[in-house]
């Protein structure tokens, strides 16, 4: 099955804020001095605000407006008053979603859109999701987004919902894409061999901060609070929204006081061209094995090291005994067999097969151990790391060519959507063939994407010390399963922040085994 990640506990994160018991999220502050005329109105507004009880006192567009940052209060933004929009939403129910429980609860949709100064035809909408004033518990929530996403959405199946049932203001943003759901991808290149630096740094990670101050400052007003209240901020987000969250901790030491961060897609470059790594190792060894083959060796693996984190439950959780212990070649003659399964577009997706029916040969052990010891240079150094055991092997997924009977390579589009536009600033996002490629390729596509976004994309700058000494704390988890960013990615990083702010620590040796 697709990876999924455990709800972390995020109660851990809370300060003063503990005696809630439950997810901490937050806000902060802001002042209305637009003209005379806003003076006058706003005084009317906090005065209703003051009295407000319900959710259709509050949500309304005249409300909102009152509510907006200062005309002032960030440098180089100019809010559209004309853009806000309200709407109030009663017992909407959110279920299913891993990063939260299921629940039915009140809120407020309000929208508005700002412009960068200076910057033609420059439009960024934001949503922010805020709870009746008898539920806001004083947090304000950010969320990211996923793949080349930089929101999850502003429905029930995505990430705002994860604020409002813990009485938090939760936002997201388009970063000026055009939609929630425009891919940074399709705008990057203005054209072949031009990029658009400005989009760059706003999916990087200039978006998220002014979605951030800009709700914080907005909340306050909405809520009324005073300069001496207490908001807490917090953001949570998986995959590239984990890369969105550590993108705020790294640089912006004082903007929360927690984060959740599930399995990052930092080191943006490796991460990418990470997938086309099995497609190597599948083209080096000239073998194309079966995805049922493939299967089974996960399957067995499985089976051989779920005990040895002591407890027998289909899951494995040392994965760093299992590589010590088991030998894939004992796997070499056990027959598979699979049904045939059409094409598939969730995640990960994969071609059609037919049925497929035979026995584990060497050649598909070989393949198997070389994707798990990830990616090495034609001298042997080690270039990047790979997936762990028991992660399904998604990358290394074949297709049927009816021609000759057999499977055939499957080029990553995922590999390929960040080398064609990001390295090569072509608008492409399939690549043609492999041919040519070897392991020395993959490391240069790396070393390149490296250099080129590491101000950027790369996010793993390693010296917290601003966010530590400002109190605020991290909850970052990544499952050892995750058959798309390896967990040893997390693992590094851990290692490097410990090495920067506590290089005499003897602890942080002990996670470099677990890689």
């Amino acid at each position: 099955m697709p990876y999924t990640p455990t709800p972390p506990f995020l109660e851990t994160l809370a300060h003063t804020d503990v005696k809630h018991n439950h997810p901490p999220m937050s806000c902060q502050c802001i002042n209305i001095m637009h003209s005379p005329f806003w003076t006058i109105s706003t005084a009317a507004v906090c005065v209703a605000v003051a009295q407000a009880s319900s959710l259709e006192d509050v949500c309304t567009s005249a409300y909102a407006v009152a509510a907006l940052p200062a005309a002032n209060f960030y440098q180089g933004i100019t809010i559209d008053n004309a853009s806000v929009t309200a709407n109030p939403v009663y017992a909407a129910n959110a279920s299913g979603n891993v990063m939260f429980p299921d629940s039915t609860f009140d809120y407020c949709n309000i929208s508005f859109s700002y412009s960068h100064d200076g910057i033609v035809d420059d439009r960024v909408r934001l949503v922010y999701w805020l709870p009746s004033p008898d539920n806001f518990k004083d947090r304000f929530l950010s969320t990211g987004g996923g793949g080349y996403l930089i929101s999850s959405g502003d429905g029930l199946s995505g990430s705002l919902p994860g604020g409002i049932i813990y009485g938090a203001a939760a936002g997201t943003t388009d970063a000026g894409f055009g939609s929630l759901s425009t891919q940074f991808s399709s705008v990057f290149l203005l054209a072949n061999g031009t990029a658009n630096f400005h989009n760059l740094n706003m999916f990087g990670f200039q978006a998220i901060h002014e979605m951030t101050v800009l709700g914080k400052e907005f909340t306050k007003g909405f809520f009324n609070m005073t300069k001496d209240d207490k908001l807490y901020a917090y953001y949570q987000g998986c995959s590239e929204g984990g890369r969105d969250g550590w993108s705020q901790i790294q640089r912006y030491g004082d903007q929360f006081d927690g984060a959740v961060v599930g399995a990052p897609a930092f080191r943006f470059a490796f991460q990418q061209v990470q997938h086309a790594y099995s497609d190597i190792v599948e083209q080096t060894l000239d073998y194309y094995p079966p995805p049922c083959e493939m299967e089974k060796i996960l399957n067995e693996t499985i089976t051989a090291c779920d005990p040895l984190d002591g407890q027998t439950d289909g899951v494995v959780a040392r994965t760093d005994l299992c590589k010590l212990h088991f030998n894939t070649s004992s796997l070499i003659g056990t027959p598979y067999s699979c049904a045939a399964s059409p094409v598939y577009m969730g995640f990960p997706p994969h071609p059609a097969w037919p049925a497929q029916n035979g026995t584990v040969t060497a050649k598909a052990v070989q393949v198997a151990d070389t994707i798990i010891q990830g990616l090495r240079d034609s001298h042997g150094k080690q270039a990047y790391l790979s997936y762990q055991p028991a992660s399904i092997f998604a990358d290394a997924f074949t297709q049927y060519d009816t021609n000759t009977s057999s499977f055939a390579l499957w080029p990553s589009d995922f590999a390929a959507q960040f080398v064609l536009p990001f390295l090569d600033l072509v608008n492409a996002t399939s690549f043609a063939n492999l041919d040519n490629v070897t392991y020395d390729t993959l490391k240069q596509w790396m070393y390149e994407g490296w250099q080129m976004y590491e101000s950027t994309l790369h996010t793993t700058w390693p010296d917290l010390s601003s966010y530590h000494s400002s109190g605020g704390k991290i909850l970052h988890y990544h499952g050892e399963s995750d058959f798309s960013i390896p967990t040893g990615s997390s693992v590094h990083y851990r290692d490097s922040v410990r090495e920067i702010m506590y290089p005499h620590s003897q602890r942080r040796r002990r996670s470099i085994a677990r890689i």
